[in-house]
């Protein structure tokens, strides 16, 4: 049985909003999640423009440029509790360069960020960064999606 969710999803005032929330239904956004939760789980998941993402990603992270996901993990146990970042330009452009489809791509940003809402890290080392991308790819291709990488 998937983990129980409790998710909020927002769009920013971001261009191709249409075609943005086509490719983010609520059903689907929530069944990737649980798909990548190993617990229950409370998130919020916001769409951006670039530059509301590159506000957060400098003022938290001191990048100063947009991004494609960021994860606020605020807790891990007895729930999962996380707000996610998509800058959607960022997505668009990514998914266009790499061939995806918008929404395979969103699917893929989507559980990465769940991964690191649970303390999965790619950046602590080149094991940590294998372990996470079978993890991705695994979920990945339960929900039907292609290997991202």
């Amino acid at each position: 049985m998937l983990p129980q969710l409790t998710l909020s999803l927002q769009f920013g005032a971001i261009d191709d909003a249409k075609r943005q929330r086509a490719a983010l239904a609520r059903h689907k956004v929530a069944r990737w999640i649980r798909h990548a939760l190993e617990s229950d789980g409370e998130l919020t998941v916001r769409v951006v423009d670039a530059e509301e993402g590159r506000a957060l990603n400098r003022d938290y992270r001191h990048k100063d440029y947009a991004t494609n996901v960021l994860t606020f993990d605020y807790s891990q146990q007895p729930v999962v509790s996380a707000d996610l970042v998509l800058c959607a330009p960022v997505v668009a452009q990514e998914a266009r360069a790499q061939g995806k489809t918008l929404q395979a791509h969103y699917a893929h940003l989507i559980v990465h960020g769940t991964l690191h809402a649970q303390g999965w890290d790619h950046e602590t080392s080149a094991a940590d960064a294998r372990a996470m991308e079978a993890r991705e790819v695994e979920i990945l291709q339960r929900l039907g999606f292609g290997n991202p990488y």
